[in-house]
């Protein structure tokens, strides 16, 4: 597993080794010990999740402010554009985000420690996104920032004309400067 640093304090993008041969590929989309020393993380999930969306469809940005959740994020089929943003005041990137094309062809995992919002944007016909996580939905802890947040100026890579397709509770997140933060 090859894994290498974001701009972002402590989240990681891992690629896994892939074997392929005339049958197909096989990787290991999660193994404990070679995630530890690859990352020197002793993680537990806890929590595994999928979600199906069309094109266009931008779900986040959400994180927990009990419980917080670190997560693994794979897509197994199509392509998204993820985003973490930064929400720990400890943090040396506090306040920053970073996005990254997870997709079914270049089998990237996204790490994203406890203390950041996430988020993603469904960039082909549709996505299958799979993630584990280190904490169990609290949906009472929930929190929601805007997407298009003005001082975050996230760069959505949205279709010149097109608006995503957003929940109505998505479309209620809070801004940057008013959401509940991390230490």
């Amino acid at each position: 597993m090859v894994t290498t640093a974001t701009k972002l304090e402590g989240v990681l993008v891992l690629e896994p080794r892939v074997f392929s041969d005339a049958r197909g590929y096989f990787f290991e989309s999660w193994n404990a010990r070679a995630f530890r020393e690859a990352t020197g993380l002793d993680v537990a999930f806890v929590q595994d999740n999928e979600s199906r969306s069309p094109r266009g469809v931008l779900r986040g940005l959400h994180y927990q402010l009990e419980q917080p959740q670190g997560k693994l994020v794979r897509v197994a089929r199509g392509r998204v554009f993820d985003v973490c943003v930064d929400l720990r005041r400890s943090s040396p990137t506090f306040g920053q985000w970073e996005g990254f094309e997870l997709s079914e062809e270049n089998r990237r995992q996204l790490w994203i420690p406890a203390g950041l919002a996430h988020g993603y944007l469904v960039l082909s016909a549709s996505a299958d996104v799979l993630y584990k996580t280190t904490d169990f939905y609290a949906p009472l802890h929930e929190r929601t920032m805007i997407w298009n947040d003005g001082d975050l100026q996230i760069a959505w890579p949205v279709e010149t004309g097109q608006q995503p397709v957003v929940s109505a509770r998505d479309a209620a997140g809070v801004a940057f400067s008013q959401a509940s933060l991390f230490e």
